[in-house]
């Protein structure tokens, strides 16, 4: 688990860009399209609480699905895609570790169950992580 600690809010606009995308990393899973999308918005806006922050990545992110360009929607497949399939052994974040952990305690069965649910969703919504 990582020792990562999320900076005072009030400090996120000076932080460098590498420190800010860790917090995004913390946030959320670590994206190369996410950084994309909110590193700026991290740099030039202020924020009351992390609570705040997320709602307004969660702005973005609505944004990108309400748009009609295409490109947009891909741009959102990508974040959306970077979340680790349930169950997956290997994970980037420690949220994500921590939600693995709790679903792999099922031994073999469920292992096998979640690998086929995950199979099934993504066979009917290419390029969608079943999460």
């Amino acid at each position: 688990m990582s020792s990562f600690k999320l900076p005072d809010i009030s400090s996120l606009s000076t932080l460098p860009t590498l420190e800010r995308a860790t917090v995004l990393d913390a946030l959320f899973e670590p994206c190369e399209a996410l950084h994309t999308l909110s590193l700026d918005l991290l740099h030039t806006q202020k924020f009351d609480s992390y609570h705040d922050l997320v709602a307004s990545v969660g702005v973005q992110l609505t944004d990108l699905a309400e748009s009609p360009s295409t490109s947009d929607t891909e741009w959102l497949d990508k974040i959306l895609g970077a979340h680790p399939r349930l169950g997956a052994k290997k994970v980037d974040s420690a949220q994500s570790q921590a939600e693995q952990a709790q679903l792999n305690t099922g031994g073999e069965e469920e292992a096998r169950k979640l690998k086929e649910l995950n199979e099934e969703y993504e066979k009917a919504f290419p390029g969608l992580i079943y999460v």
